[in-house]
C-alpha cells in the first residue's frame, strides 16, 4: 500500500510540473490602443539554440526582437524601430496564461516627453498544422 500512494504521489508531482512548465513559442495576436488609433501586431516566438527569439509585425514594418526573456511565465522583450532617422525602443512585459498573455508595454513619449504605457493582451494562434 505504501509503494501504491509513493506511486501516485510521483505521478501526481510530475503531472503538476509538466502543466507548470509554460511554453512561449508560437503565434500571438494583439491590437493595441493607441493614442493614434488601433495597432494590430502580430508575433511569432520560437526557440533557437536554447534562446527565445522572434518577428515583430505591424502596420509599421516587420523587424525582429531583442532582449527577450522568459522566466517564471513572465514574457519581457524590446522591439526597435526606427521613425525619421531617429531609433527607439519600445518595452514588452506580460505574463503568459495557457494561450494568453496579458501585460504592458513602454513605449517613448512624445517629444521626448513622459514614457507611454499601454495594455497588451495577446491571443496564440492555433496551430494549424495537421498529421497526415
Amino acid at each position: 500500500m505504501k509503494t501504491l500512494r509513493l506511486l501516485c504521489s510521483f505521478l501526481s508531482l510530475a503531472l503538476v510540473a509538466s502543466a507548470l512548465a509554460a511554453d512561449p513559442t508560437g503565434t500571438w495576436k494583439w491590437t493595441t490602443q493607441s493614442p493614434n488609433g488601433e495597432i494590430a501586431t502580430t508575433l511569432k516566438l520560437e526557440s533557437k539554440d536554447g534562446k527565445l527569439a522572434g518577428a515583430y509585425s505591424n502596420q509599421f514594418g516587420d523587424t525582429t526582437i531583442s532582449n527577450a526573456t522568459f522566466k517564471d511565465d513572465v514574457l519581457a522583450f524590446d522591439v526597435v524601430r526606427e521613425f525619421d532617422g531617429n531609433k527607439f525602443v519600445v518595452k514588452y512585459r506580460g505574463k503568459l496564461q495557457g494561450d494568453a498573455i496579458k501585460g504592458t508595454l513602454e513605449a517613448p513619449g512624445q517629444g521626448g516627453g513622459e514614457p507611454m504605457k499601454l495594455d497588451w493582451n495577446a491571443t496564440r494562434t492555433p496551430n494549424k498544422s495537421g498529421s497526415a
